[in-house]
């Protein structure tokens, strides 16, 4: 009697899209029955089922209807969402990174539950190779720049703490601890260089223009240079493969051509 593969019977629900970029990174995007509609901006997940997120589930029986084995979501989330979940017999893994070594320790666990170990051990040797490049790039450079990146306008939130690694690695530095809430005088205060907007699920829709009006930042040398950015949310704010674009997108950011060419 053949043996049937136990990877075959594995159906796995992401609703999130870091989970779901590094399991096709690794090749184990087979095993995905269903994502959430902002995983096609960071992975290849054609036509897969579009589900709910952690915020906001419209019926948790679409995902019942998938049979999943697996649901993996992330935090933050909200209560009453996975408390919907959890109310069925499903495994639920939520992942909490922080930091650059997190996304590392979820990649290999990932890899460990799809049984492709050696390809999350290549991928984030990958991603460690490209980090490695950009940080060569940026020793160039004699002084590191000042740069706040924001994940959320209101209430101010400062990206991610992976965020502030990426911008060391790029040879700049944040002026305000990541992931934090933050308000307006304290970002005037620690006069930021440069000014990035990587607002969660946005795309690329920030509107520098508002942030040249914040009454607060007037004297912020940022606004006075007109350097304020828009990087792409899924960029910054997928802790997983897109990050390696990101660095790179910030590279740019901080070392251009001309260093008083900001997006008006």
């Amino acid at each position: 009697m053949r043996t049937r593969n136990p990877i075959t019977r594995q159906r796995i629900v992401s609703l999130a899209p870091s989970a779901t970029s590094i399991l096709c990174a690794i090749g184990a995007q087979k095993l995905l029955v269903g994502v959430t509609k902002w995983c096609a901006d960071v992975a290849p997940v054609g036509k897969l089922p579009k589900l709910g997120d952690c915020w906001h589930m419209e019926s948790v029986e679409q995902i019942l209807r998938l049979k999943p084995t697996l649901v993996i979501g992330s935090v933050p989330y909200k209560q009453e969402t996975v408390a919907k979940l959890l109310e069925h017999p499903l495994n639920f893994l939520a992942m909490n990174p922080r930091t650059l070594s997190d996304i590392e320790a979820d990649i290999r666990l990932l890899g460990g539950l799809t049984q492709r170990a050696a390809a999350a051990s290549r991928l984030i040797e990958e991603m460690q190779r490209e980090f490695a490049a950009i940080a060569k790039k940026s020793r160039r450079t004699k002084r590191g720049v000042r740069v706040y990146c924001e994940a959320w306008p209101n209430p101010r939130i400062s990206s991610p703490p992976w965020v502030a690694e990426l911008v060391k690695i790029c040879g700049g530095e944040m002026v305000v601890p990541g992931g934090k809430s933050v308000t307006e005088q304290e970002v005037a205060a620690a006069q930021p260089e440069v000014i990035v907007l990587a607002w969660a699920a946005t795309g690329d829709k920030p509107d520098p223009r508002k942030t040249y009006d914040v009454k607060a930042w007037r004297d912020v040398l940022a606004i006075r240079e007109r350097r304020v950015h828009v990087v792409r949310d899924e960029l910054l704010n997928t802790p997983g493969p897109p990050l390696v674009e990101g660095a790179r997108a910030l590279y740019k950011l901080l070392h251009p051509p001309n260093p008083l060419r900001g997006t008006r």
